[in-house]
């Protein structure tokens, strides 16, 4: 499943609020497409999981967007393209995540992935990469975006 691809260079930028984190969501939802992996890092409540769901709702999907937290995954039947919303933070091996159907997800659907390290060598190189960190007040974050090759001309549309 693993790819070796080059990484395209990182860019940063400053989420004054979580107004802002839901406008780079929305910037980012038109530009997926079935196949794309987006890999979600950060510390605990950094806004993982509040990316997700601003990028669901984007997508058309509902009001009301669960946390995958305890079920692992949630699966959205958008259209044009599905979204599998994964939380792996209590995902014990990364060969688990084949009876989580993550392989279909990878082929068929944009695949948001919070907790992406815990599948180790199972997570493709040609994927999106959300960093979110803690800014400088309780409300600020700060992203860091790279991606694979599929990525190089998308990524230049969120540039800041």
């Amino acid at each position: 499943m693993r790819r070796k691809n080059s990484r395209v260079t990182p860019h940063s930028q400053l989420l004054p609020a979580p107004s802002a984190t839901r406008a780079l969501a929305a910037r980012l939802a038109p530009l997926l497409r079935a196949g794309d992996i987006v890999a979600l890092s950060g510390e605990l409540g950094a806004g993982k999981t509040f990316f997700a769901r601003a990028i669901i709702q984007a997508l058309g999907g509902p009001e009301e967007v669960p946390s995958p937290t305890f079920t692992l995954v949630q699966t959205y039947d958008l259209k044009p393209v599905p979204v599998w919303h994964f939380d792996l933070y209590r995902l014990a091996n990364p060969e688990d995540a084949y009876e989580l159907d993550i392989e279909d997800a990878f082929s068929d659907a944009i695949s948001l992935i919070e907790w992406p390290e815990r599948l180790g060598a199972l997570l493709p190189d040609d994927r999106l990469d959300v960093d979110l960190a803690f800014g400088d007040t309780e409300e600020a974050r700060t992203v860091t975006l790279a991606g694979g090759p599929s990525w190089t001309e998308r990524l230049k549309a969120l540039s800041p």
